[in-house]
């Protein structure tokens, strides 16, 4: 396409208006994307809506991109004016092919502080500057700032309200803003692996919105279990379970000691159904055996082992004068747990469990059901899990699997 300055310029405001009337009139738009095209073929608009996603054919990004790019400038250097409506379309336009422009961002932040643009909107553009940049580091930096925004703004108050219902109201909009979030993060990490930007926010997210809640960190764990497993050289995902691990066991802790008659107190009680920090470090333990052994090869699995069994080393360390009795293991019960391989035991015959204080009574109803309780993670069965590798291996695996021996011998020392 040629032609004078000034067709060009009816052409590019032409777009910016059809951009923004696309998405002005279809808020389920969740992708943008540029379709190949090196030139016009047909006299009609290249904003192209299919669905739910929307495309701009590349022809016109040479015009459009310098043309809201300049306006922007002049308006900055204060030699253009332009009113907010226009300021609004420009920068949406200006993102929405280039998310990295942290001039535009900041024109945004001021037209959400002057009640210009709503926040929810502001968020709405970055999530589709995400699907086409996910990576963008300044959109993830502008996203947090409207969050903090958001979360820094009274909520209207209703004098027909108690001050429960405000409460309930105001979790609900949290759990709402957690839920989308968390979704805008799986989408851009899915769309780049080892998107360090989307992993970092997701983390950001929780410590701001759901700081202290069991729940909402449990609830993450067992939903990334699946990611994790299909996405094994994904170093930052595995570091989010690392994350997550680590919060939980600043939650929950050790079992506390039960009542004189074998009864959980009112707030052990309340706390019945949440899994003890042994239960989670098997398990995740577990899952790092299952996937070194389905996936040979790859460092990020041995990585992440090595890293939630110094969390566990170190917990247990931490807390090994926690409980009563110098046998007993800080995240069990008073006896020595019963390892899966272990069989000696009738299964037919329900075993006798002392009605002590020193062990955790969920412990003692697995016991009587005949359930073992899972043995700590320690330092020999380390050793074990690594020799039973070692013999048939490929060469990658088993240099990472000597590593991790050596690993162990160095830093962990003395078998636990």
């Amino acid at each position: 396409m040629s032609g004078t300055g000034s067709e060009v310029d009816v052409l590019v405001q032409r777009v910016v208006r059809d951009l923004s009337t696309a998405l002005n009139r279809n808020r389920n738009i969740d992708e943008i994307g540029l379709i190949p095209c090196p030139e016009a073929r047909y006299n009609r608009s290249p904003i192209v809506m299919v669905e739910n996603k929307l495309g701009v054919e590349s022809w016109c990004v040479k015009f459009l991109l310098p043309y809201v790019h300049n306006k922007l400038l002049l308006y900055r250097q204060r030699r253009l004016w332009l009113d907010r409506q226009a300021l609004v379309d420009i920068t949406c336009t200006l993102l929405l092919l280039n998310p990295d422009l942290t001039t535009a961002w900041n024109v945004r932040k001021e037209l959400v502080e002057s009640g210009a643009l709503s926040p929810e909107r502001d968020l709405y553009l970055g999530k589709l500057a995400l699907s086409k940049s996910p990576k963008s580091p300044e959109t993830w930096i502008h996203r947090r700032w409207v969050l903090l925004h958001l979360l820094q703004k009274a909520p209207p108050a209703d004098q027909n309200q108690t001050d429960a219902e405000r409460s309930r109201h105001l979790s609900e909009q949290l759990a709402q803003t957690l839920h989308e979030e968390m979704k805008v993060c799986a989408d851009a990490a899915c769309r780049y692996p080892s998107n360090y930007n989307a992993w970092s926010h997701r983390i950001w997210v929780l410590q701001r919105l759901a700081k202290g809640n069991v729940k909402v960190f449990l609830d993450e764990l067992a939903s990334m279990r699946p990611w994790v497993s299909t996405h094994v050289s994904d170093h930052s995902g595995f570091h989010y379970r690392q994350f997550l691990l680590q919060e939980l066991t600043g939650s929950l802790g050790p079992p506390a000691g039960c009542c004189a008659n074998g009864e959980r107190s009112e707030g052990e009680e309340a706390q019945r159904d949440l899994p003890t920090v042994l239960q989670l470090f098997c398990r995740e333990m577990e899952l790092c055996s299952d996937l070194i052994q389905s996936f040979p090869g790859h460092e990020t699995l041995w990585s992440h082992r090595r890293h939630v069994f110094f969390l566990w080393h170190r917990w247990k360390e931490q807390h090994r004068d926690d409980s009563g009795d110098e046998g007993s293991d800080p995240a069990g019960g008073a006896q020595t747990p019963i390892s899966c391989g272990d069989s000696q035991t009738s299964a037919g015959v329900p075993m006798e469990v002392d009605r002590g204080c020193s062990s955790d009574p969920q412990d003692i109803k697995r016991l009587r059901r005949g359930v073992p309780v899972p043995r700590p993670p320690s330092s020999q069965t380390e050793r074990v899990f690594v020799s039973s590798l070692l013999d048939g291996c490929g060469p990658e695996q088993r240099s990472f699997a000597l590593a991790y021996r050596k690993w162990l011998d160095t830093v962990v020392g003395v078998p636990s």
